[in-house]
């Protein structure tokens, strides 16, 4: 109980500090979105990135440098799936491993009778239960910039940190109320079965073809899509987009 109340004193005066305007000025480049937010939404996210800024630990890794624009943009963009939700900043993640490019990580995959398939995969970005997230800069930078319209590598690898505070890695993140887990199951694994069914047919689905992977998968793929294509999602999967409404507590699409 006294660590609790020792976090939060820490974080209170983390918040209250003034935000460096040559941050404000990254985070306004580096996160578009961050400019159509309301003032108490703006006040709330700076206050979020000062607290995942001093709290989590970024590595660069193959030669990179971890700039204070790194730092800011992995930050704003993580922190966005915070607004409004009262909910701590990210408390099981550690660290942050930001590489210059998409790197190589080892694989081990289950085969039948009980084995493993062990190789070699490329990888833009991963997130790990013992409190890592893993990103590409060189993909987080043109997210930012606006080349990679749809998808959003940071808000996908944070559904995953999102959805693994409760332990487990199955698509379904820690809900405000027991009462919403019912509808959340029923609507979320029937758009993973839609889903699935139109990657198998090769029919075009507004999610990411990506998410009929797994039910981890497809929460991430349906957040990058909740916040970066809201307004068709909103259109063709409402009731997918209510349950995640839920659990964001804003609608995008009425943002702009």
């Amino acid at each position: 109980m006294l660590r609790f109340f020792g976090r939060r004193r820490r974080e209170q005066e983390i918040r209250s500090r003034p935000f460096p305007p040559d941050w404000y000025s990254v985070v306004v480049r580096n996160a578009a979105f961050s400019r159509r937010l309301s003032e108490d939404d703006r006040r709330e996210l700076l206050g979020h990135i000062q607290v995942f800024l001093g709290e989590k630990v970024f590595e660069g890794c193959n030669g990179l440098e971890v700039t204070d624009e790194i730092r800011l943009t992995i930050a704003a963009h993580a922190c966005r799936l915070l607004l409004r939700r009262g909910a701590d900043v990210f408390p099981r993640l550690i660290t942050v491993l930001v590489y210059p490019s998409a790197y190589v990580a080892r694989d081990v995959e289950p085969i039948a009778g009980g084995g493993v398939l062990e190789g070699e995969v490329v990888r833009l970005g991963e997130a790990w239960r013992d409190g890592v997230a893993v990103l590409s800069w060189e993909n987080v930078q043109s997210m930012a910039r606006g080349q990679t319209p749809g998808q959003n590598l940071i808000l996908h690898e944070f559904a995953h940190i999102l959805d693994m505070e409760d332990g487990a890695s199955d698509g379904t993140p820690i809900l405000a109320d027991r009462g919403l887990y019912a509808a959340w199951s029923t609507v979320m694994e029937d758009e993973y079965e839609r889903l699935r069914r139109l990657d198998h047919l090769g029919r075009y689905s507004v999610l990411d073809p990506y998410g009929a992977t797994n039910p981890a998968e497809f929460f991430a793929v349906a957040t990058e899509a909740f916040f970066e294509k809201s307004t068709v999602l909103k259109r063709r999967h409402p009731e997918l987009y209510e349950v995640l409404m839920s659990f964001y507590r804003h609608d995008p699409a009425e943002a702009g």
